[in-house]
């Protein structure tokens, strides 16, 4: 469960943190001007419903989270999104994000099983 955030426009602020755009990114995204996604964070504006729709559907963030605070601030996404997110990868240029997919595509269930073992490690290591 994500930390109670108070206003709109700082959940707003902590969604454009969370994914490091600046305001021009963020804004750039959804259609708008830096200056709007600025009044916004500070609260000088209300966001249409809109652009929390946009907001919701561009970062998929959770709309219960954005609107009043509650639940998390993602959703964990579809496999649908993550279908859309693999191919864009591997349409992309870096061949480095590709050939680890083809890698992980090769692998079998027990290559499968000590690779999450190996992450699971690193991931304890980075706690201490």
């Amino acid at each position: 469960m994500s930390e109670y955030i108070e206003t709109i426009g700082d959940r707003i602020r902590k969604i454009r943190e969370e994914k490091s755009l600046t305001q021009a990114a963020f804004g750039k995204k959804l259609f708008l001007e830096r200056s709007a996604i600025s009044l916004i964070e500070r609260n000088l504006r209300t966001p249409t419903e809109r652009v929390l729709q946009d907001i919701c559907r561009e970062f998929h963030v959770n709309k219960q989270w954005l609107t009043n605070g509650e639940g998390d601030m993602f959703l964990a996404p579809s496999d649908e999104d993550l279908n859309e997110q693999i191919e864009r990868i591997m349409a992309g240029e870096n061949e480095f994000h590709k050939n680890m997919f083809r890698l992980l595509a090769n692998f079998d269930d027990e290559d499968l099983i000590a690779l999450e073992r190996l992450v699971k490690k690193l991931a304890q290591t980075e706690k201490e």
